[in-house]
């Protein structure tokens, strides 16, 4: 097996895992910086918005790092959908294919089914709730919560803040009524 095929396979737990959780101390003891994405849209904003709107003025130079990290993010999407794709098809619970067969969700040769998430299912009722009202939602939660899923579960729960605390139990707990109540409706569209 060479390199290539080797990283095409998914890590196992025990060392995703630490990795994940060396980033907080990294962060912090190398920089007294905290972890997080859903802030790089606001020096994004900042960066390009006149300093006339006052959630926007900050010196969000001492932030750049963020931008760097979420670039980094983004070309390692690239790379992993392009040189690093693997063409077997993603493996799910055969219980769970034939549950989503039901909702006419069959192929699953890519990383997201293609029935949901694809140009021409955009334009119908079920895409434009499951992309379009699900992307408001999520940065509408985003920001109503004060930070994403990463910054709270990860950085914000390893250094005990309470409000990351809550914002994970609520993160959960929206995601379990999301997957167990709402999608199949929205599925039987």
């Amino acid at each position: 097996m060479d390199y290539i095929d080797y990283i095409k396979n998914p890590w196992p737990w025990y060392v995703a895992g630490p990795l994940i959780g060396l980033t907080v101390p990294a962060l912090l003891i190398l920089g007294n910086k905290t972890f997080g994405i859903s802030s790089s849209l606001r020096h994004i904003c900042a960066m390009c918005l006149p300093a006339k709107i006052p959630f926007f003025t900050y010196d969000w130079k001492k932030e750049i790092w963020n931008l760097f990290f979420v670039f980094g993010i983004l070309i390692g999407g690239i790379v992993a959908i392009t040189i690093l794709k693997n063409p077997d098809p993603i493996l799910i619970n055969p219980d769970l294919a034939i549950e989503l067969a039901k909702y006419g969700v069959n192929d699953f040769h890519g990383l997201v089914p293609v029935q949901l998430f694809s140009w021409e299912s955009l334009f119908t009722l079920k895409g434009l709730i499951m992309i379009v009202v699900g992307g408001f939602t999520v940065g509408f939660g985003t920001r109503y919560a004060g930070g994403c899923t990463s910054g709270h579960a990860i950085m914000g729960l390893s250094t005990l803040q309470w409000p990351s605390l809550v914002a994970t139990c609520c993160f959960m707990v929206g995601g379990f009524i999301m997957a167990n109540l709402i999608l199949p409706y929205v599925l039987s569209l």
